[in-house]
């Protein structure tokens, strides 16, 4: 019998088999506890407590603004926010609405912003105000009809917010703290939204670079959602620290989504900075959180977090864990950290170290285990040339999976949408071993993406950009390891004029988020290329990893 038919995994730890497909949504689990438990407090923003019913109220009033501006079942709201209330308020109103959110990274330049307008033909723009001058034009470009700023202040006023901007009066847009307050929430605003129905469209980088909008239902954020709550443990005893950003996708399902599941608290501070975690962790008593591995480095650096406990249930995802790291984080807080795996396709997790359980560390390549299969997640290894032989364990291969947590497609890329399949499989890209107990570990990437602190950078967008710099012939870019970030981004450069490192970083900042910038440039005589004209990527990483 095929080890992935026995599932090994399933013998050695007590973790469930399946769990139910979801018949409701997240939605349907956050009003229930408006109801049920309205005071509970729903979102911790710095010395703000906002409750489940006050919450539900204003995703209520925001539903009304959004119905009052002509806003339709399969709509698209696009959001452009930190971890504030906001985003809280604006998902849960647009749901309501029968509206499809898209949330854009705060990071992304005009360009970046206006692709994603243009592509997911958004109506609904709800910014942070110190966003509005660079995306205005972009805006104006796509057609955005209707558009809300706020700011970070708006829901805490007298805290100190790491990182925060005043308040900007902008006549041209509408304030949307003002106009909640004048908002008249009615029960004919709130349209039946099914486990079926497109619940957000998130982007993620493809094989082709252009950004894809990829398609998650509600039932497949309400099943994942699930997971974590079962796998992890979680209780409205516990409290969830929001490290990850709600733009994305970890934060979108392993902080709101599975908060309004399990009715328990969600803790936002605006923007992540260690100190401000591990204030807000211990004065609110979070027990939870899913974050980058290198936010955890920032933890580490520290001195507070020494004093005492922090965080019970600590899982991370998003990029290559080292073992030294999570050995450290145990040793300075008593937590240990359970590894996680994901895409944006499969609306967060696939693989998780079991609660209470200890990833191995594989052998030959020294790769810590990305987990076993969550429940209902079928996974399988197989030959990179050929999807459909299957690989057994020990050997590399591709990682493809199926289950009820896996995507619909890509937004309007029906291409694109068939390519991620073979035989109703989804093709991860990512080169895994499984070992005979059915650990799962990632040995390498199948394509060329960079993985800088869980962001995933496509190496053609940035030389796209490095391409218009004028004194530019050439240019490749590749990912190095990185201690802190796991990879960084690094360009290799062909001149036909003089430039210098610092000149073509400075470039680069001014057109793209700050992850997918070059944080080392080296100049060559001539990029190495195959006979048919490709630059040689593998040779460039090899070259670079042994500076």
């Amino acid at each position: 019998m095929s080890p992935y038919a026995s599932k090994p995994w399933l013998a050695h730890y007590r973790v469930p088999h399946t769990l139910p497909i979801p018949s409701t949504t997240i939605l349907d689990a956050f009003e229930s506890n408006a109801r049920s438990h309205p005071q509970a407090i729903a979102i911790q923003y710095f010395d703000r407590s906002i409750s489940y019913a006050e919450l539900d109220y204003l995703a209520s009033c925001f539903a009304a603004l959004l119905a009052f501006r002509g806003v339709l079942r399969g709509d698209r709201v696009a959001l452009s926010l930190q971890n504030n209330p906001q985003f809280a308020i604006a998902q849960y109103g647009a749901w309501k609405r029968g509206a499809v959110i898209v949330p854009l990274s705060p990071m992304y330049k005009e360009e970046e912003i206006g692709y994603q307008f243009n592509d997911s033909g958004a109506k609904v723009w709800v910014g942070l105000d110190s966003l509005y001058a660079a995306a205005r034009p972009a805006l104006e470009r796509a057609g955005v009809r209707h558009v809300f700023t706020t700011n970070e202040h708006d829901f805490a006023p007298q805290a100190a917010i790491p990182g925060s901007q005043p308040k900007l009066a902008l006549p041209e847009t509408t304030d949307l703290l003002s106009a909640l307050g004048s908002a008249v929430p009615d029960p004919g605003h709130r349209l039946r939204v099914e486990p079926s129905d497109l619940a957000h469209i998130v982007y993620t980088s493809g094989t082709t670079g252009k950004p894809k909008g990829a398609m998650g239902l509600h039932r497949h954020i309400a099943f994942n959602a699930n997971v974590f709550r079962t796998w992890m443990e979680l209780t409205p005893e516990d409290a969830v620290l929001g490290m990850a950003p709600l733009f994305h996708i970890t934060g979108l399902v392993a902080h709101l989504a599975v908060a309004a599941l399990a009715g328990m608290p969600l803790i936002l501070f605006h923007r992540f900075t260690a100190g401000e975690a591990i204030r807000m962790a211990r004065q609110y008593k979070a027990t939870f959180s899913v974050a980058s591995i290198t936010a955890y480095i920032a933890l580490m650096r520290e001195p507070a977090l020494a004093e005492g406990a922090f965080l019970k249930k600590c899982f991370t995802g998003g990029a290559a864990v080292a073992p030294s790291v999570t050995e450290q984080f145990e040793a300075r807080c008593g937590s240990y950290i359970h590894n996680t795996y994901g895409l944006t396709e499969v609306n967060s997790p696939s693989h998780s170290v079991p609660y209470g359980a200890r990833a191995p560390v594989h052998g030959e390549s020294g790769a810590l285990a990305i987990g076993i299969p969550i429940p209902n997640c079928e996974a399988r290894i197989v030959d990179l040339t050929d999807a459909g032989r299957i690989v057994p364990p020990g050997e590399p291969g591709e990682l493809v999976l199926k289950g009820p947590f896996v995507f619909e497609g890509y937004w309007n890329r029906p291409e694109a949408t068939a390519a991620a399949f073979h035989d109703g499989w989804f093709l991860t890209g990512d080169v895994v071993i499984m070992d005979r107990q059915g650990w799962f570990y990632i040995v390498d990437r199948k394509k060329d993406m960079i993985n800088a602190s869980g962001y995933k950078v496509w190496p053609r967008e940035v030389e796209d950009v490095l391409y218009r710099h004028p004194a530019v012939r050439e240019a490749a870019v590749v990912g190095i390891p990185d201690p802190y970030r796991g990879e960084t981004v690094k360009a290799f450069l062909a001149l036909r004029a003089e430039a210098t490192e610092q000149e073509v970083i400075a470039f680069c900042r001014e057109r793209l988020a700050a992850y997918k910038v070059p944080r080392q440039v080296e100049f060559v005589e001539e990029i190495p290329k195959t006979a048919s004209g490709k630059f040689l990527r593998r040779q460039l990483r090899a070259y670079a990893t042994k500076e």
